[in-house]
């Protein structure tokens, strides 16, 4: 009796084990989307450290296919089938390409075989930064290691910050993901300008160029969320770099990881809370430069020629109510070099595109305010109070337009409603609203494309006779 008693106990202690591994394996398992080069999608549940051989098996049965018959083509790579899966930088929801072989070509290349295009890009790509001495240079898995590639992004949906990114390739033409490139990326040029790799798309449907090569597309995802399909990308962040170098910040000489690396030629490096507090400094004085094709951007701080930051979501850095200023500064910007103004009733600011012969101004589209453009007062009839004889600009009401599209965000912020309407003036020259926190009279006006030198009282130009009678009010 009692050794049927210690039989139970075993055969139920046995159990138990097997449903808490069991437990344990779906705890850890993927949730993974196969999609086969004809358009048929499955949904599968792997366990991360399974192989690619195995993902065949699975994926052969339920297509009616031999694992002999079936490659698995993940980020520009037909997997080795020695692969493990938790190697290949995969998560929940990420797309796996299953295509059939072909008849005449030959079998997958030996396990022994380590050659370009066996491992996915987490196995085989190195830094970008790298020179191809450098590359020549690393002789022990240990510096491969650390020199392996790491990309950051800004997550705009559901992060909405600078993430981890992972690398992703498709068809340049088709967009599939079947497509296998004929050698790794090798710099931020080739991952970033058209038509650098070519490679094979094994999408069916897939009409590619006349007579030419295919090209590789490369895209960015976000590493800390799960995948939400194909079309889910992420903006690469491509200045900010892993600090392989140690290079020490330009501001604080401290070595951090990662670092913002400036496109000057001297490669300048800041660590990113520098980075954060030198735009602050720039955005706090209106010293961000309008460019015509890079927008509302900051050069290194050293003063380097040609260092413009050309991707403006690297000032994503910036908190959410910093990054809304920087916009409503660069839409205001952008109104006054395209040759609008900016409403000047407190609370208001909005962005008017009118003809440049207009003078009497209505804001319809905002508050309503009727000013005149010269000198951004209510409207009147006769010369501006600051003005000189005979410059006096053309009178009469015209016809003008708001582009919500390029002027929405031209509004002053909300919170300094009453410092605009007490302490602001415009500058005479640009019509950039300038504010007085003490101090004499002379001011400077802020924007770096003017500069122009300004008496706060008589709102004309610096002269010696303003120095002489009210320099200190």
């Amino acid at each position: 009796m009692s050794f049927i008693v210690d039989f139970l106990k075993r055969f139920f202690q046995s159990m138990l084990q097997l449903l808490s591994f069991g437990r344990r394996t779906l705890s850890n398992s993927l949730s993974i989307y196969i999609k086969t080069n004809t358009g048929k999608s499955l949904s599968v549940d792997l366990d991360p450290k399974w192989d690619i051989k195995n993902v065949k098996e699975i994926v052969a049965s339920r297509l009616g296919l031999t694992p002999d018959e079936v490659k698995i083509i993940f980020a520009g790579k037909e997997l080795h089938d020695s692969t493990i899966i938790e190697d290949c930088d995969l998560g929940d929801q990420s797309i796996l390409h299953a295509v059939k072989t072909r008849p005449s070509e030959t079998r997958f290349r030996p396990e022994n075989d380590h050659r370009e295009g066996s491992q996915p890009f987490s196995k085989t790509l190195i830094d970008l930064q790298l020179s191809e001495r450098e590359r020549s240079d690393i002789n022990s898995e240990e510096v491969s290691e650390k020199k392996k590639a790491h990309f950051y992004v800004y997550c705009a949906s559901p992060c909405k910050r600078m993430q981890g990114g992972k690398l992703r390739v498709r068809c340049a033409s088709c967009r599939s993901g079947a497509f296998t490139v004929d050698r790794d990326p090798r710099n931020w040029t080739d991952v970033l300008e058209p038509n650098q790799i070519t490679g094979v798309c094994e999408d069916v449907n897939c009409v590619g160029t006349d007579d030419g090569p295919m090209f590789a597309q490369f895209y960015f995802k976000c590493a800390d969320h799960p995948s939400q399909g194909e079309n889910d990308e992420a903006v690469p962040l491509y200045l900010i770099k892993s600090n392989i170098h140690d290079v020490p910040c330009l501001a604080c000489t401290d070595v951090s990881d990662p670092v913002l690396v400036f496109p000057c030629d001297a490669t300048h490096v800041t660590c990113l809370d520098c980075f954060r507090a030198y735009c602050r400094s720039r955005l706090r004085d209106r010293q961000f430069w309008t460019h015509p094709e890079h927008g509302y951007t900051l050069p290194c701080p050293a003063g380097c020629r040609d260092s413009l930051i050309t991707e403006v979501h690297h000032f994503r850095l910036l908190s959410n109510q910093e990054y809304a200023q920087y916009q409503r500064f660069a839409t205001e910007e952008f109104v006054l070099q395209a040759g609008g103004v900016l409403c000047p009733q407190p609370g208001c600011g909005m962005g008017i595109l009118a003809d440049p012969d207009c003078r009497r101004i209505t804001c319809i589209s905002g508050c309503g305010f009727v000013f005149c453009r010269q000198c951004l007062q209510g409207y009147h009839i006769g010369n501006c109070a600051q003005e000189s004889e005979g410059t006096s600009g053309p009178k009469g009401n015209c016809d003008y337009a708001v582009d919500p599209n390029r002027a929405a965000q031209a509004r002053w912020d909300e919170a300094s409603k009453v410092t605009i309407k007490v302490s602001t003036k415009p500058c005479p020259k640009c019509r950039t609203p300038t504010e007085r926190d003490g101090g004499c009279m002379h001011m400077v006006c802020t924007r770096p494309q003017c500069g122009f030198h300004w008496c706060w009282v008589c709102q004309t130009e610096w002269t010696r006779d303003c120095m002489g009678s009210h320099w200190f009010g």
